[in-house]
């Protein structure tokens, strides 16, 4: 584009206006004509034109001034040129005001209903980005910032190409951190009196209330979305929506498989056959009442040892009980026993006792030996177990018990061993435990065992065990592993139709695709049961007497109607009878209600048959999901399998995944290392001199100028040089309006003018440098889009 110097500007001199040649020079523009940019193809059109006055009057000699006699006859020079400079003029601060300037833009999108009616001006096809709900139990972090700010930025660039932009916000509103969120919130009292739907209103009052305070946050960040519609999974046509349309029973089933919950301390020992005993080791004495096998390893060599003298007492530590147990302080009789041959030494250190070996062979050998149980006296198996049986603790044998642990239960499973979990929801004994019922596994439980076997002579020795175990990161209190009857989903039916999904679907980064491939490959059935009063019940009834289930068509679509006009709540409050179809009425005393829920994966996993199945202008597949890249095995691999198991389609088209954040040195997030960055600190700003406000821009320009596909960093040191920039942004945005102040905007434009990428130094380089930016968001790569308005700046 040639530009020329209008001759007026020649005439001014360096005292009267020094930067006007220079400023004219660098836009390099002929104010006298018309500027007409062609975008890229299906974007927009704009054209701009300026006009001015055109009775400009050049002056050879310098400025034109005239003299003007006062009353008092003195001369008055007059200025008669203001009128023919062109300064800049704009409204446009470089200051922001963003703590007063932000909210009142806002309240304007919201009352305009700006976001509404641009998608109804627009006139291309619709595109859908289907938001994956948070949580609703707490205030938002950055990783919620960063998620919906690069949700917003895509879908008001595909607003700004013409789409019909649908994009509905949702929460997950059901689930255990919501349920113990209330339980928190009460004392002891309120909880004795409290009822399962009691319970449910508390818990649905809190994640409503929770889901207005995160609404405002997201509408503070400057997000648009349908804010007056969201999608709520506590919502009764949500709810209704999870059940099936048709009969899924082939891939449900129950079967008693095991549930994290955590043991504690350890001890061992105990006495199987009336003359030669197993000598087992085990951490959890309070397991022994669910013991069904004792495993060795078949590879391992083992030995009968003959205990023949006491050499002395073990030391016992201050505050720490260690002792030998009645058998081997019994100077009449000692047993012999089976241990593994090369823990012999370090077991003769540890009894202080002397093991002479009589006998060594594979363990092998001992498969479908016979022993007596220590406790009921029943006759249980030796089974052959793993790797996890070595010679590093322990004795070589393991006690087994199916119902309380990963590697027991895969061992009960091959020898059809009985799976007993004799534990209630509170940690205590139940009637299956029998003279232990009541005790508390953790507490008095433990000691009871540990003490019935010494006083019948199956304890050879009680010590403190140091090691690492899992706990509960709420109570700080360790785990029990806990087998209950559960329901579940086959994957095996469909994990191959869900592998070929996967490569239909567009993945961002490319490698998010092997990620989720292996774990779909190795997905194993999905437990959809959870043992918690605050969720969508699983609508299933047991016989009284038998306790067979009674799931079928009829039930579940007779359920199905009851939620969607009542709620799950109709659950609790209505009775069997009114739960069951006609049909099965007559038989409703002989059934009794289930209390399970789902699980939350298959109830925000649910969504893309809840929304975009049942709501006008939403269609499935979802042009786009885009969350944290956790979701691999959270809400994307829950909402491929409950798609291609009904449908046998993926829901999404496309699906992108960004890191997580972290703090400046790159470390996780914490309360405890104080570095935990809150984005409404950020926006508006905190009560330290060192936590100014930057406002929303600068928390989005952070999320544009950030490699998302990665863990990502921030901190204040991030943040000012965010702010520098900003400011830069400003001050060229505030340059170039204020020499288009006098321009004629077509109405028809599509873009605002912050947006409109001139180039003031080179306008020759724009085509080039927009096409940049607009191929960076096509592909969603943000970062590169920040990157390419840095160049037009």
């Amino acid at each position: 584009m040639v530009a020329t110097v209008p001759p007026f500007f020649s005439s001014l001199t360096p005292r009267v206006r020094p930067l006007a040649l220079s400023r004219r020079n660098q836009l390099s523009l002929d104010k006298t004509s018309s500027l007409r940019l062609l975008l890229s193809p299906g974007l927009f059109q704009i054209e701009f034109r300026e006009f001015f006055t055109s009775n400009l009057k050049q002056r050879a000699h310098g400025l034109a001034m005239s003299a003007k006699k006062s009353s008092k006859g003195s001369t008055q020079v007059v200025e008669t040129y203001k009128h023919t400079i062109d300064l800049p003029k704009t409204n446009f601060g470089l200051r922001a005001n963003s703590i007063v300037r932000e909210p009142e833009i806002q309240k304007i999108w919201e009352d305009n209903e700006v976001f509404k009616r641009v998608v109804d001006r627009n006139t291309g096809v619709t595109f859908i980005l289907h938001d994956g709900p948070p949580y609703a139990n707490g205030k938002l972090h950055m990783g919620h910032a960063l998620n919906k700010i690069l949700k917003d930025i895509i879908n008001r660039y595909k607003l700004f190409q013409n789409y019909k932009v649908q994009f509905v916000p949702g929460w997950d509103c059901h689930g255990l951190p919501i349920e113990l969120k209330v339980l928190q919130s009460m004392d002891q009292a309120a909880r004795k009196d409290l009822t399962p739907l009691k319970l449910r209103e508390s818990a649905a009052k809190f994640a409503k209330e929770t889901v207005d305070v995160q609404m405002k946050s997201f509408k503070r960040y400057g997000v648009w979305a349908d804010w007056s519609n969201p999608y709520l999974t506590l919502s009764p046509e949500y709810e209704a929506a999870q059940y099936p349309d048709v009969h899924v029973s082939k891939s449900i089933y129950a079967i008693f498989k095991m549930v994290s919950a955590s043991p504690t301390s350890q001890v061992i020992l105990e006495e199987f056959f009336p003359d030669l005993c197993l000598a087992i080791w085990t951490t959890t004495p309070w397991t022994i009442p669910a013991n069904a096998a004792v495993a060795v390893n078949p590879s391992l060599i083992y030995g009968v040892a003959e205990v023949q003298s006491v050499l002395e007492e073990p030391s016992s530590s201050p505050g720490k009980q260690t002792g030998l147990g009645r058998i081997l302080k019994n100077e009449e009789k000692k047993p012999f026993i089976i241990v593994a041959s090369d823990l012999v030494p370090t077991l003769e250190s540890k009894w202080g006792v002397k093991l002479v070996i009589k006998k060594t062979f594979l363990g092998a050998a001992l498969e479908n030996s016979r022993y007596l149980h220590p406790l009921d006296g029943k006759e249980c198996p030796v089974v052959m177990g793993g790797d996890y049986i070595n010679t590093e603790s322990g004795t070589g044998l393991v006690h087994t018990a199916p119902g309380h642990g990963q590697e027991d239960y895969i061992t009960g499973l091959k020898y059809g061993l009985p799976i007993l979990s004799p534990v209630d929801d509170s940690g205590n004994f139940t009637e299956e435990a029998g003279k232990f019922i009541g005790f508390n596994v953790l507490g008095d439980g433990n000691a009871a065992v540990v003490e019935y076997l010494n006083d019948n002579m199956s304890l050879l020795l009680e010590e403190p065990y140091k090691h690492k175990y899992p706990y509960d990161w709420r109570t700080k209190k360790p785990t029990i592993f806990r087998a209950t009857e559960q329901w579940f989903a086959s994957v095996d039916g469909f994990r191959q139709a869900a592998m070929d999904a996967i490569n239909m679907v567009n993945w961002i980064p490319p490698q998010a695709e092997n990620r989720i491939i292996s774990m779909t490959a190795s997905r194993s059935d999905w437990c959809i049961s959870r043992q918690r009063t605050w969720g969508v019940p699983i609508p299933v009834f047991y016989h009284v007497d038998t306790k067979e289930p009674l799931i079928t068509e009829e039930t579940i679509s007779h359920i199905k109607a009851i939620i969607s006009k009542k709620g799950s709540d109709a659950w609790w409050y209505m009775s069997t009878e009114e739960l069951l179809p006609e049909k099965f009425r007559s038989s409703a005393p002989k059934y009794q209600k289930g209390t399970d829920t789902m699980d939350v994966w298959f109830d925000s996993g649910s969504s893309w048959a809840a929304v975009l199945g049942k709501r006008e202008g939403l269609s499935l597949p979802a042009d786009l999901y885009l969350e944290g890249t956790d979701q691999h095995r959270g809400w994307f691999q829950s909402s491929l399998l409950t798609s291609i198991a009904t449908t046998g389609k993926p829901p999404y088209a496309c699906v992108v995944t960004h890191g997580f954040v972290l703090d400046e040195k790159g470390l996780k997030m914490s309360k405890s290392l104080g570095n935990v960055v809150d984005p409404e600190i950020i926006i508006s700003g905190g009560k330290n001199k060192d936590e100014p406000s930057y406002g929303a821009d600068v928390l989005r320009l952070w999320v544009s100028s950030v490699d998302y596909t990665g863990d990502v960093l921030i901190g204040p040191q991030i943040l000012r040089q965010m702010s520098d920039v900003y400011r830069k942004f400003r001050g060229t945005l505030r340059y170039l309006l204020s020499n288009l102040h006098d321009w004629k905007v077509c109405l028809c434009c599509h873009i605002c003018i912050s947006c409109l990428g001139i180039c003031y130094i080179s306008l020759s380089c724009f085509p080039l440098k927009f096409s940049f930016i607009v191929y960076a968001v096509q592909h969603y790569s943000i970062k590169y889009y920040y990157l390419g308005i840095l160049l037009l700046s």
